[in-house]
């Protein structure tokens, strides 16, 4: 099992800061974890992020395995799972943003009502069915949900997302909760405008030559 370097460590813990700092999560909630070696690093259970010091980035095994006595996220299955599943993602990161959560409340799929939805890799953003936080059965609605994408809505949750490094991940984050904000506004003034396929699939074209096409 890997044990991760100090620079992948001090990189998990000024993301979680980071997170936080950027406004898309609060607290202790969500989780950020990243590829080290052959296993990935993840921040430990109920650490507040402004006290995390490297033994509370957890390092773990693709069987799920740990040592030590500092607990991973509760939410690990659903980082192991997704960097198992996308050999290029090399980030995860979990939030439980205001605009995010509260679409997901709604267990809505949020439609191409902008053309930035393709950030996240299609021409929807898909809400994942509910079950509870930490099982095996959120992480495979997580996993039918991303097929296809890089982010999706976790059902009275939150969202979670890849990218092939932390500061990508980071930032897709950052666009979907814009994204779930602008949507929430416009469906207060009537029912947005959809894009049509046509449309997405010339913009996720385009998309590929640029940095929101790469994970």
């Amino acid at each position: 099992m890997t044990q991760g370097t100090e620079d992948a460590r001090a990189e998990v813990i000024a993301a979680c800061r980071r997170m936080n700092a950027l406004g898309i999560n609060q607290g202790i909630s969500g989780n950020i974890s990243r590829r080290d070696g052959d296993g990935f690093l993840i921040s430990a259970s109920g650490v507040d992020y402004d006290a995390m010091q490297p033994q509370h980035v957890v390092a773990m095994d693709m069987d799920g395995g740990f040592e030590g006595g500092i607990r991973p996220s509760s939410e690990w299955r659903m980082h192991r799972d997704i960097l198992r599943a996308n050999p290029r993602a090399g980030a995860v990161v979990h939030t439980h943003s205001t605009h995010a959560t509260a679409l997901s409340c709604l267990r809505v799929d949020i439609p191409a009502f902008h053309y930035m939805v393709a950030a996240a890799g299609g021409n929807s953003l898909r809400c994942a069915d509910y079950a509870t936080f930490g099982t095996a059965e959120l992480s495979d609605n997580m996993l039918r949900a991303l097929e296809g994408r890089r982010a999706c809505l976790l059902a009275n949750h939150g969202m979670i997302c890849f990218g092939s490094t932390l500061d990508r991940a980071l930032a897709l984050a950052v666009e979907v909760e814009t994204l779930c904000r602008q949507y929430f506004i416009a469906r207060q003034s009537g029912e947005p405008v959809i894009l049509d396929d046509a449309e997405m699939d010339r913009v996720l074209e385009l998309f590929k030559g640029y940095g929101a096409g790469q994970q």
